[in-house]
């Protein structure tokens, strides 16, 4: 089975910050795979923009060295060859004229094609950058830009970011990335609920006793110590990735799949949140930060040796979130992520309630509630478990056995990376995916004052051995309510 190739419109990609983690690690070698499905049409034009002075010939080796580790087997030397063809270097300084004179000389040409200008720099670039191409004549009607996340740092900086963006391009220009809605199994996430009438009529707090969300990573900083330490994991993973799968669970049915109506609902469920604010925000979460322990089978640094400075930056948090609204009113949401934690894996698990009685005499087994988890990540896939009869002539013995629909397996294709997914949409115009201006800002009033109660708080993060699924309290404040974290897969 081979997934389908849907064909895009010529184009021409300018990808600032080419010399960056970014460039090499996911754009470039996701361009190379859409080239290895010859998706890319002739005459798409790629140009790396940095600071750095060199020639294309010495940006075209260093794309090649990356791909060539990062697609790993599947690099073909035919296709590499392709590929190279599109690529143009130029270096260029924001606040240089005479640089920007000359990236508009590489883009002539192609002033009626899709112009795709992809910021993979710090986000107190993206208004400099924006202003720059404006004045260099370049934002043709066709233009878009994407923003790589975080949009600031909170949301005064928010708003400042938007606005200097959006003086020069309009709204429906604007393309705010975030990897994780490119994911095949957070798109079956819609397809899940809104393909198939099963679900649908059980998703609300009448069916669903709590909900949990947890993106843990086995790694620690690693080169991102800088970036790292001045964003913490509330900025760096809850304010985007988290809370926007906690809105494709929460939202009600769009009334379509178009762009505005999925984010029309995604909105309505960050603005439903309730505030966590000042003692609440310590009662209702968590943060932490690991200490020296064991990872991947090795002893691993604490974050602070591994920084090389004291420092209170949160390595973990978990946040106990509500959303008040007739369908989740009293139906908590879990939110929990964290670095050096045991495992890699990104996953949501919904909940549902105890039967209300049940008919089966004592012995039987343990009478578990039903819960439907949905991995996205290593393993993406849907596992709902469901209580059966454990087979044999000794009676009636009850056991939990899961329904388990691993993708990969389930339709044996490549699974395209998110990065692949989202550059393509882009060009077809397709902002389903992305983030609006008012999602991100309603997300950064959200986490503000979270935020702000830590900052106002004497405690520091809580410590946690590297290793281990987090502190005590993160434990502790599930359990005050009766319920425990899923952990049993792992």
């Amino acid at each position: 089975m081979t997934a389908q190739i849907i064909p895009v419109a010529v184009f021409d990609l300018v990808v600032f910050g080419a010399t960056g983690d970014l460039s090499f690690r996911k754009l470039m070698p996701a361009l190379y795979w859409r080239e290895s499905d010859q998706q890319m049409p002739e005459g798409s034009r790629i140009v790396g923009v940095a600071r750095t002075q060199m020639s294309t010939a010495d940006y075209v080796a260093q794309v090649e060295a990356a791909c060539r580790r990062h697609v790993g087997d599947g690099f073909d030397e035919a296709v590499f060859a392709r590929f190279a063809r599109r690529i143009t270097y130029v270096p260029l300084d924001v606040a240089s004229r005479e640089h920007w004179a000359a990236l508009a000389e590489a883009l002539a040409g192609g002033e009626d094609r899709p112009r795709l200008f992809y910021l993979a720099t710090s986000p107190d670039l993206f208004g400099p950058i924006s202003e720059g191409a404006g004045a260099a004549g370049i934002v043709t009607p066709e233009a878009r830009v994407v923003l790589e996340k975080p949009i600031g740092r909170d949301l005064a900086s928010a708003i400042r970011i938007n606005d200097q963006v959006g003086r020069v391009f309009n709204e429906s220009q604007v393309y705010r990335i975030d990897h994780y809605l490119g994911k095949e199994s957070v798109q079956n996430l819609l397809a899940l609920r809104f393909a198939n009438s099963l679900f649908e009529a059980v998703w609300n707090r009448a069916h669903v006793d709590h909900v949990q969300i947890t993106v843990a990573e086995t790694v620690g900083i690693e080169e991102r110590a800088a970036y790292y330490d001045k964003s913490g994991a509330l900025r760096d993973m809850v304010q985007n990735h988290i809370l926007q799968l906690l809105c494709l669970v929460a939202m009600e049915p769009p009334t379509s799949m178009t762009a505005d109506s999925v984010r029309d609902e995604k909105l309505k469920v960050l603005r439903s949140l309730r505030m966590v604010a000042d003692g609440d925000a310590l009662q209702k979460s968590v943060r932490g930060q690991y200490r020296a322990g064991a990872g991947a089978g090795m002893a691993v640094p604490g974050y602070v040796e591994e920084l090389g400075s004291p420092s209170r930056t949160e390595t973990f948090v978990a946040i106990k979130a509500e959303v008040d609204n007739w369908r989740w009113a009293g139906t908590p949401f879990y939110l929990r992520t964290g670095k050096r934690l045991p495992t890699r894996v990104s996953e949501i698990v919904i909940q549902f309630h105890k039967v209300p009685h049940s008919i089966f005499p004592p012995g039987v087994g343990l009478v578990e509630p039903n819960r439907l988890i949905i991995r996205l990540q290593p393993d993406d896939g849907i596992q709902l478990e469901l209580m059966a009869k454990d087979p044999g002539p000794g009676g009636m013995r009850l056991r939990n056995a899961p329904l388990d629909i691993r993708f990969a397996d389930a339709f044996k294709v490549r699974y395209p990376d998110a990065y692949e997914r989202l550059l393509m949409d882009v060009v077809r115009g397709n902002a389903t995916l992305f983030m609006r201006r008012d999602e991100v800002e309603a997300a950064w009033r959200w986490v503000e004052p979270i935020l702000q109660a830590w900052g106002t708080s004497e405690e520091p993060p809580k410590p946690y051995l590297a290793g281990s699924w987090g502190p005590t309290a993160a434990i502790a404040l599930i359990e005050r309510d009766g319920r425990t974290w899923f952990e049993e897969a792992h």
